[in-house]
């Protein structure tokens, strides 16, 4: 596996000491740099650092967590936020998934699940915890609309493609899957994010959980 560049902004300085000492130790796992506050954040990526994970509190001085997701969000930038806060209740994980938040963490999951996560992220895009999948069901697919079957506006194996990816499976593996090249898995996979509008995996996620083409018993549990 290739390294993984990772940030962590925190205000608490003990916490980003001690998780980029622990983190820094582990193999694929690069932090490259730490920040305070969300402004401070910002610049070091307008500086041109940029992280592929970003570890990010929630409640911070000044910037907050959320206004950091929206900003990020508004830049259409590639970073994969999991969110590690004190604050952390799991009725909040519908707004995080639609936030595009690729995961939403307590600040007191362990070291070792935290790197475990990090791989996840990586690899899938986004990561959900077991009791987290029945708090999406009531929050999200309770309210998806009924499918306009006349109107529909993926292709058969564009929705197929769609699965496996829900499926956590890479363009390499849906290529093995369905028969095609790993090119082609991933020009289905482009076509996916331009006719849904989604920004990212987690927002793939929720189309097809939206629209009734996975339910949630469907999404596998790392």
């Amino acid at each position: 596996m290739s390294e993984i560049k990772v940030a962590i902004t925190d205000d608490d300085s003990l916490v980003v000491s001690l998780l980029e000492d622990y983190l820094q130790l582990q193999e694929n796992i690069n932090i490259i740099f730490t920040a305070q506050s969300g402004e401070e954040l910002l610049v070091k990526i307008e500086e041109g650092l940029m992280p592929e994970i970003l570890l990010l509190d929630l409640k911070m001085e000044g910037m907050d967590g959320l206004e950091v997701i929206e900003h990020l969000k508004a830049a259409n930038t590639n970073i994969k936020i999991i969110v590690v806060s004190s604050h952390y209740q799991n009725v909040f994980m519908g707004f995080m998934l639609k936030a595009g938040v690729a995961a939403f963490l307590p600040k007191g999951v362990s070291p070792k699940t935290l790197v475990e996560i990090i791989h996840a992220v990586k690899r899938q895009g986004f990561y959900f915890l077991d009791d987290q999948l029945s708090i999406i069901r009531t929050q999200i697919s309770g309210k998806s609309p009924k499918p306009e079957l006349e109107e529909n506006i993926l292709s058969e194996r564009e929705v197929d493609v769609l699965r496996l990816i829900c499926q956590q499976k890479t363009a390499k593996e849906i290529g093995e899957k369905l028969f095609i090249t790993q090119r082609t898995a991933e020009g289905h996979k482009n076509n996916l994010f331009a006719k849904t509008g989604a920004k990212n995996i987690a927002g793939l996620v929720i189309y097809a959980l939206q629209h009734q083409i996975i339910s949630i018993d469907e999404l596998p549990i790392i």
